[in-house]
């Protein structure tokens, strides 16, 4: 019974200092190490497709109350592989008519992935009018979690690199440069405005130098 005893409360602490270790390695884990060692992610990301159109908005209404104009809008966000497949949809409503709409634009150099060619990422960060600061701005996408129009660029990840990678891309929104030497870069403040009018759409385009700009057509 003491062997035994001893045996299995041996196996325990093994598998507690194992889970331990893990847990260490994986705190520990930096996105140097996530992008030279995981050649599913650097697959992914080799594979992210050109973008044109990333969105759009439309006024839902505008009233005026207490001798101020309010401006409700839908934002909508599109789905890379499909402009017409909403991912996202959010209402917001911004004093004035003026609004602007600020993205995180992160790219990836020739170097870092695969075929040479470089990849990017629209990342939709808020909502402000300009009666506000950006600071005081409506979140569209949350900072620090995977953005929905990219989900299937960590599917292969587990649940601790997947919140590495983002946590470290969300962050270059404060820090342009974190990870230029990784092949990695964040074009930031990269924000749009708008004066809104009812019967618009406000939809959004990339072009080829990464600058985001509205296209306005009818709304039919």
């Amino acid at each position: 019974m003491i062997k035994t005893g001893v045996k299995i409360g041996s196996v325990v602490i093994v598998l507690v200092a194992g889970i331990f270790l893990w847990r260490h390695v994986a705190v520990n884990r930096t996105i140097e190490d996530l992008l030279s060692e995981n050649e599913d992610l650097k697959t992914a990301i080799t594979n992210l497709s050109a973008e044109n159109q990333i969105g759009y908005a439309k006024v839902i209404s505008q009233e005026t109350r207490e001798g101020k104009l309010y401006t409700k809008l839908l934002f909508v966000e599109a789905d890379p592989a499909d402009f017409t497949n909403h991912i996202l949809k959010k209402e917001y409503e911004i004093e004035g008519d003026v609004v602007h709409f600020d993205t995180l634009i992160v790219t990836f150099s020739g170097e870092l992935v695969k075929d040479g060619k470089e990849r990017a990422m629209y990342l939709w960060r808020r909502i402000y009018g300009e009666k506000m600061t950006p600071e005081q701005g409506f979140p569209i996408e949350a900072e620090g979690r995977p953005s929905p129009r990219y989900e299937q660029l960590c599917r292969k990840l587990s649940i601790e690199d997947t919140q590495l990678f983002w946590n470290e891309i969300w962050q270059l929104s404060n820090n342009p440069k974190r990870l230029e030497s990784l092949g990695i870069k964040a074009i930031f403040g990269n924000a749009v405005y708008r004066q809104l009018k009812p019967g618009l759409i406000y939809v959004f385009k990339v072009s080829s130098t990464g600058t985001l700009y509205p296209e306005i057509i009818p709304d039919l």
